[in-house]
């Protein structure tokens, strides 16, 4: 399946740029950190990230979405980005990847 490839190699360059972007609080890319909980590429290249933060009442919040969204509508082959937030399920440290928590001394 030709089509299959194109939206895996869309989401492979989406998280590539999501693992650019980084939290200004903490040294460590969002994806890392865990805070990308879904990356959806429909049939027609439509983009749909679900995304938290590290807490409800970050002063980013704005910002960080904001740039999510400019940099993800970037990635070549998506026709149109569009970024959910959410705290469904809170984030907490365990949803870091291994090196984040390394990086950070979690472990």
């Amino acid at each position: 399946m030709e089509n299959n490839n194109e939206f895996l190699e869309i989401e492979s360059r989406i998280i590539k740029v999501l693992s650019e972007i980084y939290d200004p609080e903490i040294p460590v890319d969002i994806y890392a950190l865990g805070l990308i909980y879904e990356v959806n590429v429909s049939e027609d290249s439509n983009v749909k990230v679900v995304m938290t933060l590290t807490a409800p009442n970050c002063p980013v919040a704005d910002s960080l979405v904001a740039e999510v969204n400019e940099k993800v509508n970037e990635v070549e082959g998506v026709n149109k980005a569009e970024v959910e937030l959410t705290f469904d399920p809170p984030w907490d440290k365990d949803m870091m990847s291994e090196e984040a928590q390394l990086e950070l001394g979690f472990l």
